[in-house]
């Protein structure tokens, strides 16, 4: 997502009529509480173990063989889970010109049904570590444990889970899963503003939504995932999820807590940011929000890992997990008929 050194002007463009500051609530009453259907148990293990695995493949970088090998692994391994997958191969041109050989991942789950929920995650790995404190460091890959894999991996939890569970069957809603690539090969760190080219994050979000998988293709509501596997992460509201999907994401903020995960989805505000979802919104039409984890400490949105070689498995938390995976659950099969 887009890096700190243009937030700020991006912010503006982006986000000229709405507020950007912290909203109060127009009432002290709480919201009802949700009647919450039955839903499988989310195993936060095995979403671990999918994050590894993917850690395990090296840098997920276009055009290098770790990123081929990893996009075969999450082909792969939804195929075996009995969903259906569609691979989109595509080149996107990154801000210095090079072509990325891209590939977005769709998988459908009940194609029959015709209400369906879109869920999401970058897979691809940042090319540079340029929030490193040491600029030697700067050209190095991270791994991506956090940004990229943690949400690739809850999702494939999530797979499984409505696939393997015969004794809860999801009934009379789909599922489709679309694992973004090229998201996170935008311009280094200290690049000059006036070379700063807009649009170039996020460049798999931009090509699904001009060419979805399926002409006319439509989804009731999406989910994005991104930096959802951190250590005592904080997970707030964010201004983009609340201006285009605020009903969604107050439900979805309302069911985390009602699961018990209060320290995980506080009910806050935060200003918006540039992250899949974003195009989503605006090119394909679908009301997205972004679950991701906000940490202003250093007075940047996203958490101290972020895009430095600290974005390793040692951060990775299986509660974190749990929290994320059982209430993405939950809000799916609560959309049940």
């Amino acid at each position: 997502m887009l890096n700190k050194t243009y937030w700020y002007f991006f912010l503006f463009v982006f986000a000229l009529s709405f507020s950007a500051c912290e909203t109060k609530p127009k009432t002290t009453e709480k919201p009802k509480a949700l009647v919450l259907k039955k839903s499988p148990d989310f195993q936060a293990d095995s979403a671990y173990n999918f994050v590894a695995k993917q850690v395990g493949f090296g840098k997920r970088v276009p055009n290098f063989p770790a990123h081929v090998a990893c996009g075969d692994y999450l082909a792969s391994t939804l195929k075996r889970m009995g969903w259906q997958v569609i691979e989109q191969a595509f080149d996107a041109t990154a801000f210095d010109g090079k072509v990325l050989k891209s590939r977005n991942f769709i998988a459908s789950w009940n194609q029959q049904a015709t209400k369906r929920i879109l869920l999401a995650a970058h897979w691809d790995t940042r090319p540079f570590a340029d929030q490193e404190k040491d600029k030697t460091k700067h050209n190095q890959p991270i791994d991506g444990a956090n940004d990229g894999a943690s949400g690739v991996g809850i999702l494939l939890e999530v797979a499984r889970s409505i696939a393997q569970n015969s004794a809860v069957p999801l009934q009379g809603v789909g599922v489709d899963i679309v694992f973004f690539d090229s998201e996170d090969h935008g311009q280094p760190e200290g690049t000059p503003t006036a070379d700063y080219k807009a649009d170039m994050w996020c460049l798999g979000s931009q090509y699904w939504a001009k060419n979805k998988h399926q002409a006319n293709y439509s989804a009731y509501f999406g989910i994005l995932l991104d930096m959802v596997g951190g250590q005592n992460a904080k997970f707030h509201k964010e201004g983009q999820s609340m201006k285009y999907a605020p009903t969604i994401t107050q439900n979805v903020w309302q069911i985390g807590q009602q699961l018990g995960y209060t320290q995980y989805f506080i009910d806050k505000q935060t200003e918006p940011i540039i992250d899949d979802h974003l195009y989503i919104n605006d090119l394909a039409k679908i009301p997205m929000l972004d679950i991701i984890e906000y940490d202003n400490r250093d007075g940047n949105f996203f958490n101290q890992h972020w895009h430095t070689l600290n974005d390793n498995l040692q951060n990775i938390d299986r509660q974190t997990l749990k929290a994320v995976g059982q209430t993405v659950l939950q809000v799916v099969y609560n959309e049940q008929e």
